[in-house]
């Protein structure tokens, strides 16, 4: 049975609850809702339409608080995201020609190596040189256009730093929401983009808007061990499973 834009009630029901899922771990760690968005909706759309699917839906949910990511977000963030706007057509342009079980293969893998990332332990105080900066942001890029993923390069250069933890997390907010909002135009520029995506991420926005404000209320209640073990659990199942779809 189809529904909107030939969407499935299979689909759309999946895409629910993997957007209520992933927006709550958004909203109690700064990052992941991409991360773990992509691989699921992939399973059951097109690997492209995934992806500007979780675009639209990060503009959403960052617009709604863009006060709040403006006031602490930290300087580097906006060289961050200027790289970010001149790398994502790159990476939706090499999406389009790649066939769908590759993409989706490449997506797991990006999944998996932001998993690995997410495992790293906290470093001491560093100041990361302008190179190191540069390098986040084209390859943030990169991932926004390919897999909807500008979160692998950017957590660990903020979470990895010994900066206060809501200053990080305004930083990844607000190069995520940025980064969303150029892989959407550069969806358009490509001839990509179709409205039907932008009325499924309204009926999806409800649950991440939940999903984001739970996250939020548990922010601090739980130990960042338990966090990291079930980011790490949901991120390694989606990856297995875009795998497996790829390669059954």
């Amino acid at each position: 049975m189809e529904l909107i834009g030939g969407y499935s009630a299979a689909a759309i029901i999946a895409a629910l609850l993997a957007a209520f899922g992933s927006a709550f771990v958004r909203g109690l760690t700064g990052f992941g809702m991409a991360i773990l968005l992509v691989p699921i909706l992939a399973l059951a759309l097109s690997p492209i339409h995934a992806v500007l699917l979780t675009n639209f839906l990060s503009v959403f949910i960052g617009v709604s608080e863009i006060r709040r990511l403006l006031r602490g977000a930290e300087r580097s963030a906006w060289v961050i995201i200027a790289l970010v706007a001149v790398t994502t057509p790159v990476g939706l342009y090499l999406l389009s020609i790649t066939s769908t079980d590759v993409a989706r293969v490449a997506i797991a893998g990006i999944a998996l190596s932001a998993f690995a990332a997410v495992l790293l332990p906290r470093r001491g105080a560093l100041d990361h040189h302008p190179a190191t900066t540069t390098g986040v942001g084209v390859l943030s890029g990169l991932m926004t256009g390919y897999a909807g993923m500008p979160g692998p390069p950017v957590v660990p250069y903020y979470v990895g730093r010994d900066i206060p933890r809501e200053v990080a997390k305004a930083s990844m907010m607000l190069i995520f929401t940025c980064a969303s909002t150029a892989g959407i135009a550069s969806g358009a520029a490509l001839g990509v983009l179709e409205w039907s995506q932008l009325v499924l991420a309204g009926l999806l926005f409800p649950a991440v808007l939940l999903g984001n404000w739970l996250g939020n209320r548990a922010s601090g209640r739980i130990e960042d061990r338990t966090w990291r073990i079930c980011v790490g659990l949901v991120l390694g199942g989606a990856a297995l499973a875009a795998l497996w779809k790829a390669f059954a």
